[in-house]
């Protein structure tokens, strides 16, 4: 349920709704909008039939919530949510974030190369794992908090925010003291520990939907990051499991469009993973930004051939030059900026 109010309510009026529903086992979500404040409810359906909210000063309208994602659902919140960032970095709003880096840190001078080099091309946020979720457990597990460290440091001395991955719940804290953005994995949509924990930190953070997810169970898993009280929630679209065989994954076009109509959460288009294939990263960026998406993630090499991981879908920093000149001809087609 969700509750409308009419734009002279007072903070007093919705204190007194907070207290009054938080009596009967409520937990009360407020979302601030330009013209109207509404307060979503979470709780047992017995408890928010029993309080006749329609009465209570300055409510203006009191309305049931059809989707089950309901902190997540446009329902809830009309306008689009705005992830402000350090450095003046937005994700969502007009203007498109990119995202770009190695797959995982490798040395501190690989990435202090690479983080001056995308930043020049308009990048707002570096991207590097230090945990990595790898198939085989022989392959590179990632330099840990070693790796973090250097994240750390080079995006102080670039002037550019940070994402990396957190792969368990003994990792969030460790990973909110290094990074500006947690990154929940396409293997973990549905660790309910981990969303938990991540939503309690407080710390933004970029959902990727699992690999055979459904958009449904994608903006469920989301709703346990609000849930918990992190509102500062993207969406990532990396690709999805079919029977094609040509690319690594099937990147979804159709979720960027469906995605935004449910939800007021921003979304990411990483085609990176989508496609698996540097040779068709560009042509995913460029269908993310045309579909709608509000940042893209791009995964960038100096040497692809010595990548300690994903050295097949890195795009060499020429290459990447090259993406950022076409992506911003699309972003203008379509009213944007990047």
């Amino acid at each position: 349920m969700i509750v409308i109010l009419r734009p002279d309510a007072t903070e007093a009026n919705i204190q007194h709704i907070v207290e009054r529903t938080a009596k009967l086992g409520l937990k009360a979500n407020i979302s601030r909008g330009v013209e109207r404040t509404v307060i979503g409810f979470i709780g047992p359906e017995d408890a928010l039939r029993a309080i006749p909210l329609e009465v209570f000063p300055g409510v203006d309208q009191v309305m049931q919530v059809l989707a089950p994602y309901r902190l997540v659902s446009r329902e809830f919140k009309k306008e689009n949510t705005i992830i402000k960032l350090p450095y003046n970095t937005t994700v969502g709003g007009t203007k498109i974030a990119v995202m770009a880096g190695p797959c995982s840190v490798e040395s501190y001078e690989g990435m202090l190369s690479i983080a001056k080099k995308v930043k020049a091309l308009g990048v707002n946020i570096l991207r590097g794992g230090a945990f990595k979720p790898r198939t085989s457990p022989y392959d590179f597990q990632g330099m840990g908090e070693e790796g973090l460290k250097i994240l750390q440091a080079v995006g102080k001395e670039v002037g550019i925010c940070t994402i990396s991955e957190v792969m368990d719940t003994r990792q969030v804290e460790l990973l909110a003291k290094y990074v500006d953005i947690l990154q929940i994995g396409a293997r973990n949509m549905q660790n309910f520990s981990l969303l938990k924990e991540v939503g309690i930190i407080k710390k933004p953070v970029m959902l990727k939907r699992g690999m055979s997810g459904t958009i449904k169970e994608w903006l469920m898993s989301a709703e346990y990051l609000l849930a918990n009280g992190n509102y500062d929630v993207m969406l990532c679209e990396r690709g999805i499991r079919t029977f094609e065989t040509a690319t690594r994954n099937t990147l979804d076009i159709n979720a960027v469009p469906v995605a935004k109509r449910l939800s007021h959460l921003p979304v990411v288009v990483d085609p990176s993973h989508g496609t698996g294939s540097w040779e068709y990263v560009a042509a995913g960026a460029r269908a993310g930004i045309a579909a709608g998406c509000d940042a893209l993630m791009i995964e960038v090499h100096e040497n692809p051939e010595e990548a300690f991981s994903d050295g097949a879908q890195s795009l060499m920093p020429d290459k990447f030059q090259e993406l950022m000149v076409s992506c911003k001809r699309v972003a203008l087609a379509v009213d944007r900026d990047l």
